[in-house]
């Protein structure tokens, strides 16, 4: 999960990749997802899985679980 800071508020953003860093710099050079343009993104959380649809499941379950990205980013925000 990547975290930044936009008008004041924080936001997340969740996604699939095979390579974190190179996605992570595509993200923050404004050459990724729409909805990440604009914004300096941090890593907060990440989970490894053996396969694509295993990874693919849990990214899903992290999208729906709005509780949990909250926990997520009150943590970052806190240290």
């Amino acid at each position: 999960m990547l975290v930044a800071k936009r008008k004041g508020r924080l936001i997340s953003y969740v996604g699939y990749t095979i390579n974190l860093s190179k996605r992570l710099n595509l993200h923050n050079q404004s050459k990724a997802a729409k909805f990440t343009r604009g914004s300096n993104w941090k890593i907060v959380y990440k989970e490894i899985h053996k396969s694509k649809s295993k990874a693919l499941k849990a990214e899903y379950k992290l999208k729906k679980n709005y509780l949990l990205r909250k926990k997520i980013k009150q943590k970052y925000l806190n240290g």
